[in-house]
């Protein structure tokens, strides 16, 4: 199985339909917010079952704020994340999914890549294709892989492509 995991991509889609055509074809798609009225195009787009929350700039969506998932055997809380303040730090996001025995927690808002997996949880921030923040300001992009023993392995990849400004 294999998921495509992206964020913040504030309605600047040509890098993640670029992700799609050359990582595909792919089992599920997940947005992690702030699509900004893209949703509709991207799951289009996808032609792959799409889970997608709302981010705090999606004013006008009626996605859910959060979403609790099953990938395989893994329990996966899918938000945002800026109600649990990931741009301080992940403990508060990481409490929250450990206390509701999620094996998972999946969020953006930062614009910067993260995986930190520890022995109770793990925490995936995809970072963003459109307007990313991290040093190198390369967009990125997360894949997450379900092998044939029922095993996830991730990995946050860079869009080699051109930045959109």
């Amino acid at each position: 199985m294999k998921i495509l995991i992206v964020s913040d991509t504030h309605r600047q889609n040509k890098n993640l339909f670029e992700v799609i055509k050359k990582v595909g074809p792919l089992d599920l798609l997940i947005h992690l917010g702030d699509a900004e009225g893209s949703e509709d195009r991207i799951t289009l787009e996808a032609d792959c079952p799409v889970e997608m929350i709302a981010g705090n700039n999606d004013y006008f969506s009626d996605l859910a704020r959060e979403k609790e998932i099953k990938i395989g055997k893994y329990r996966v809380l899918l938000t945002h994340g800026h109600f649990y303040y990931v741009s301080v730090d992940t403990e508060n996001i990481k409490t929250e999914a450990i206390s509701r025995q999620f094996d998972i927690v999946m969020f953006g808002h930062t614009h910067r890549p993260l995986l930190e997996i520890e022995d109770n949880i793990i925490a995936l921030n995809p970072g963003s294709l459109s307007f990313p923040r991290q040093s190198n300001r390369i967009p990125t992009y997360a894949i997450m892989e379900i092998d044939a023993k029922g095993e996830a392995h991730f990995t946050i990849n860079e869009y080699k492509g051109k930045r959109e400004e």
